[in-house]
């Protein structure tokens, strides 16, 4: 069953997240020497578990054999294919290789079963029986070949369960596996753990649903390979052939939604996807699936590697394999490399990891003497001391230990404390779940490292706790902990916590984007009398420098798991004064990366590109300073200059086409326009959450680019409220003001809280709020701090009538302190009464700017109230102005002024000794809009 050309396509960016080993990499030419390939259909299993799998076999050169056997397993949505380099490179080394797809996978057939022992199992028991019969395999007895095992995430699973069920098995090498599938997609790190070892992590019964990474492996194998009939066994219809017989609805429906995974696979997945919570049924298909239970029976010298760089499979389930094969006395190597689910390993990695495999399988498949480790982790790395620059774990150096600490008897773990302070805070979870926090997104961690750990922390939902800046550089090495008391309303609460590097400057990394799940039932309703809660943060391998701070942070949400769906509000507080996080340590030696003087040339030579470019980039950051960056010297009389400001998209559609206007202190400005004249797209680029294509924005004098201080001084209130329905008007507003950093002194909250005039209702819940009550509240946050430029735009949009004249008075007295608002409005009465100056926008452009005054009187009308028996002489003086005409109409005396100035008419007529009750423009600013409008 070949999967269709689409289907290819569509997973060709998941297959490389899990499903390439480790080990994966271009392999040495040389190691492809001699060696020969030999493909073959196995059959394995009965029954309604019977199958064939797709193998190859790789076959050293003649004068090496007979060789003993490897085993190579593929991760999860891969087959042969994924490890074809990694058996060439292994044959080179004078090793049988014997790779296959699994079941369910590439060209084998049947049906995914999670490494289920009776399946897969039973699948890798068959393949060992035919390396059994093979004369070119050495034989350590009747049906007993020498044969070692190695793989990746599902394939290194696959390596552990072999050897617990199969004692024929003389050697493993699983990768970035799991422990226990329940505790890693249901993880909850709350309880004691084992103290000796460096990254023991709690591995309970049920936890918190890893939403975004179980959708990703379903979606892998629900996938249907091949058209929808040769799923249902009746690919012969194609060729003519019959319909199979008992295909029937559910038949499709199973195929359709389930693709090659099992009907029990299936159920586990849909039960927890739907529900986010773990059924026993679902358990006893996770357990079946998990080295956790028979690691008692595995007897085959183990090397587990594992990423520092993975939000799957943590270094927590390496630990906890290392610790049960250690206690049968069975020799255990550990291995951390720089890299992971999450971010693939370095070309450079990807060979050492390689080497150290062969290493492995020629110590104990051929009693070879190589030196090997007991355990190697990449030297810690984190935040650059500039607090700019943040950098995967590990760089190009590694340190080896003497062992693994608190293995089989070992000395423990090594920890240090380091003291937080925080007070007892106060931690919402949203309805709905929504807005989450983003630590890592599944198989992007390479984008957030590039990011410098940028992650994204809602304000409301989450307590920190942080610690005095370090005297000295603290090398973590392994899971940290920390013991925390928590409330909650209901009993029970789902957190995330998780440890921050703070630089001195305020640059913040999460290490590796890993954060722990807390799933907390039983807890105290009463915040004096929590419950104490002892916590497992995230095993990373980490430095933080000299003068950095560490922040450990509980927060409510997180995007890559399955949330409560309920608004609730829980209390967070260290277990005690002065108590602090525990972080493992762990020496050793730092040896440098392999390699000769080629790489110092290599190194000289990108050292002085990066002083070129360097050179380069400091010249044109000069220029570009001084034509871009440079402080306009009258930026506090005009705090908003639009000056050629175009935007455009990819798309080639023009949302603001070469703007340029400015707006002086104390003026209230309003922008007018039809709907996509540009308006809102102007207000954004102002404000620094877009970028013109084109121009220069100042405020005050300063360029307005995403993050620049100078935006501190505007206050704005553009595209809907943003309020938190769950919290209450006035919680809203102080949670806004708290997420800035300022001082609560700066808010002027009282003077916000009377322009949002909701008396007692200001501390009712948002969600029982009008569109008016939610807007009066979301334009008070706006002018919180009171900002010098007050940005609103529709802010009478909900509002009736006494509001929006009550807000009218607001925006003008607010003005006549020296500040400047600028209002976007479809109400052109209300810009008319409100505004002292506007510009008119439409397709992008700038029509019309000016006083309100001179847009609406610009070539108008005027109406002239003089006494019955002055009219005559009143048109006569008028109409002696050049280019003036006047009429009687049923409205008065009219005078069409022709852009002659209306002072000078007014004064000619005075002059002539006419008494003038009413002089004032015919047209209102509703007349003048749409005439510029219908112009443009």
């Amino acid at each position: 069953m070949r999967p269709r050309p689409g289907a290819r396509r569509a997973l060709a960016v998941l297959l490389p997240l899990v499903a390439g080993a480790v080990l994966a990499g271009a392999a040495p030419a040389a190691a492809a020497d001699g060696v020969r390939t030999e493909d073959a259909r196995i059959s394995s299993g009965s029954g309604a578990d019977a199958v064939e799998l797709d193998t190859t076999l790789y076959l050293p050169a003649g004068d090496e054999l007979p060789a003993p056997a490897v085993v190579l397993a593929h991760g999860f949505g891969g087959s042969k294919q994924s490890v074809a380099d990694d058996a060439r490179a292994m044959a080179g080394r004078g090793y049988v290789v014997l790779t296959f797809s699994a079941r369910g996978f590439g060209d084998s057939t049947g049906q995914i079963g999670l490494v289920d022992p009776d399946r897969e199992g039973a699948d890798l028991g068959t393949l060992v029986d035919v390396l059994a019969e093979r004369d070119d395999v050495v034989q350590d007895g009747d049906g007993d070949p020498r044969v070692g095992v190695a793989g990746a995430s599902y394939g290194g699973a696959l390596a552990l369960l072999g050897a617990a069920y199969d004692e024929r098995i003389d050697a493993i090498a699983p990768q970035i596996t799991w422990h226990s599938l329940t505790s890693a997609l249901f993880p909850s790190q709350t309880g004691a753990v084992p103290a000796g070892t460096p990254a023991a992590t709690p591995q309970g019964d049920t936890g918190v649903y890893k939403r975004l990474w179980s959708g990703l492996f379903f979606g892998l194998g629900a996938a249907p390979s091949g058209d929808l009939l040769d799923v249902l066994g009746g690919s012969g219809l194609q060729d003519g052939g019959p319909v199979p017989a008992g295909v029937g609805a559910d038949n499709v429906s199973q195929a359709l939604t389930c693709g090659r995974f099992s009907a029990e696979v299936c159920a586990a997945y849909q039960s927890a996807a739907s529900t986010g919570t773990l059924t026993p049924e679902a358990a006893a298909v996770l357990d079946r699936g998990s080295p956790a239970g028979v690691l008692d029976r595995i007897t085959a010298p183990t090397l587990l590697i594992q990423g520092t760089q993975d939000s799957l499979f943590g270094l927590g389930e390496a630990d906890a394999n290392a610790r049960g094969i250690a206690a049968n006395g069975t020799p255990v190597q550990v291995l951390w490399y720089a890299g992971g689910h999450d971010t693939p390993a370095s070309d450079r990695v990807a060979g050492d990891l390689r080497d150290a495999v062969g290493d492995w399988f020629d110590v104990h498949l051929r009693g070879g003497d190589a030196e090997l480790a007991p355990f190697a982790f990449p030297a810690p790395t984190g935040l650059g001391t500039a607090g700019t620059v943040g950098r995967v774990q590990g760089g190009t150096r590694t340190v080896t230990a003497d062992g693994y600490p608190g293995l089989d008897g070992g000395e423990p773990v090594r920890r240090t404390g380091i003291e937080l302070t925080g007070s007892l805070q106060p931690v919402v979870n949203p309805a709905g779940g929504t807005p989450a926090a983003l630590t890592t997104v599944p198989g992007l961690g390479a984008l957030t490292a590039a990011l410098s750990g940028t992650t994204l922390e809602i304000p409301g939902q989450s307590a920190s706790f942080e610690s005095a800046p370090l005297d000295a550089a603290v090398e973590v090495v392994g899971a940290p902990t920390v013991t925390l008391d928590v409330s909650s309303e209901s009993g029970s609460a789902t957190l995330f916590a998780k440890l921050y590097d703070v630089a001195p400057g305020g640059a913040t990394v999460l290490p590796a984007g890993l954060v722990a799940p807390l799933q907390l039932t039983g807890l105290s309703t009463d915040p004096a009398r929590a419950t104490t809660v002892e916590v497992t943060l995230p095993a990373v391998v980490h430095r933080f420098e000299a003068g950095h701070t560490m922040r450990v942070v509980v927060s409510s949400t997180d995007q890559g798991f399955a949330l409560p769906a309920q608004p609730a509000v829980y209390s967070v507080a260290l277990a005690d004064a002065g108590a602090g996080v525990s972080v493992p340590q762990v020496a050793g030696t730092v040896e440098s990366a392999g390699g000769t003087s080629r790489w110092w040339l290599l190194l000289g030579g990108l050292v002085l590109l990066g002083l070129l470019g360097w050179g380069a980039a400091w010249l044109v950051g000069r220029r570009r300073d001084r034509l871009v960056s440079a402080v306009e010297p009258d930026g506090e009389d005009v705090p908003l200059r639009f000056e050629g400001v175009t935007k455009a998209y990819q798309d080639g559609f023009v949302a603001v086409r070469d703007l340029s206007f400015e707006v002086r202190r104390g003026q209230v400005l309003g922008l007018l326009g039809p709907n996509g004249a540009g308006k809102t797209t102007s207000l954004r680029m102002l404000m620094g959450l877009i970028q013109p294509t084109e121009g220069r924005i100042s405020v005050f004098g300063h360029a307005a680019r995403p993050g620049a201080p100078v935006l501190s001084r505007l206050g704005s209130f553009v595209e809907g409220t943003g309020l938190l329905p769950h919290l209450s008007g006035r919680q809203n507003l102080r949670l806004y003001w708290a997420a800035t950093g300022r001082p609560a002194e700066d808010a002027h909250m009282e003077e916000a809280i009377e322009v949002a005039g909701l008396g007692a209702a200001l501390d009712r819940p948002v969600r029982r709020y009008s569109q008016g009550m939610r807007q009066r509240v979301a334009i008070a946050q706006a002018m919180l701090g009171l900002p010098d430029l007050l940005v609103l735009d529709e802010p009478t949009n909900g509002l009736d009538p006494p509001q929006i004249h009550a807000m009218r008075d607001v925006l003008r007295s607010y003005a006549a302190t020296g500040r400047t608002v600028i209002v976007s409005s479809h109400l052109l009465s209300e810009i008319e009464q409100t505004c002292s100056h506007v510009v008119v926008m439409a397709k992008g452009q700038k029509i019309a700017q000016g006083t309100v005054e001179e847009i609406v009187g610009a070539g108008g009308a005027v109406l002239v109230g003089v006494a019955e028996a002055d009219t005559d002489r009143a048109i006569a003086v008028l109409e002696a102005l050049p280019g003036v005409t006047a009429a009687r109409t049923d409205d008065g005396l009219v005078a069409d002024l022709d852009g002659h100035g209306r002072a000078a008419a007014l004064q000619a007529l005075v002059a002539a000794g006419i008494a003038v009750d009413q002089f004032t423009p015919r047209r209102r600013l509703e007349d003048a809009f749409l005439a510029l409008v219908g112009e443009s």
